[in-house]
């Protein structure tokens, strides 16, 4: 009996974020402009950013639904040409631009749920494909903030990022 009560308390912990308090944000949300059309703006980099992954819905300032699982070549090609809040550009961030969302106090998930509410702790695709290994490609996890290179063929979630005009 009382394995199962410590099971069920850790997968209820399992789910909820954790922060530190005594760590400095790397990701704070007054680095961004949250835009009322389901976007996020970077203002020091100039990037603006999808609040939610792919496949989920923006509404009522959450991500409603799951996250689409994609390949590399999917995420890529789901980037061409798509249209988020009237906007077009929008695009697969690349490694160091994925990575400047990672919120480094906190863990399950690693990043601003204020500002990226509903983010998965898990991998999501970045563009940067791996230099001496064309069949892999790398990810940033937003479970703990590290990144990893992963096979293009295994399926990983994904957000969108375009450079403001």
């Amino acid at each position: 009996m009382k394995k199962l009560v410590i099971l069920a308390l850790l997968s209820l912990n399992a789910s909820a974020q954790t922060c530190l308090d005594d760590v400095t944000e790397t990701a704070s949300a007054e680095q961004f402009v949250v835009n009322t059309d389901g976007t996020a703006t970077h203002t020091e980099r100039g990037l603006m950013w999808m609040r939610c992954s792919l496949g989920q819905t923006y509404s009522n300032n959450d991500c409603i639904g799951e996250g689409d699982e994609l390949n590399w070549q999917q995420a890529l090609d789901e980037a061409h040409g798509y249209t988020f809040a009237g906007k077009s550009g929008w695009r697969v961030p690349n490694l160091k631009e994925l990575a400047t969302l990672t919120e480094r106090a906190c863990v399950r998930p690693a990043i601003n749920e204020t500002v990226f509410p509903s983010t998965l702790s898990d991998d999501y695709w970045t563009s940067t494909p791996a230099v001496t290994d064309a069949n892999r490609a790398w990810v940033v996890a937003f479970f703990n903030s590290s990144n990893a290179l992963k096979e293009k063929r295994l399926f990983v979630y994904t957000r969108l990022v375009r450079t403001v005009d």
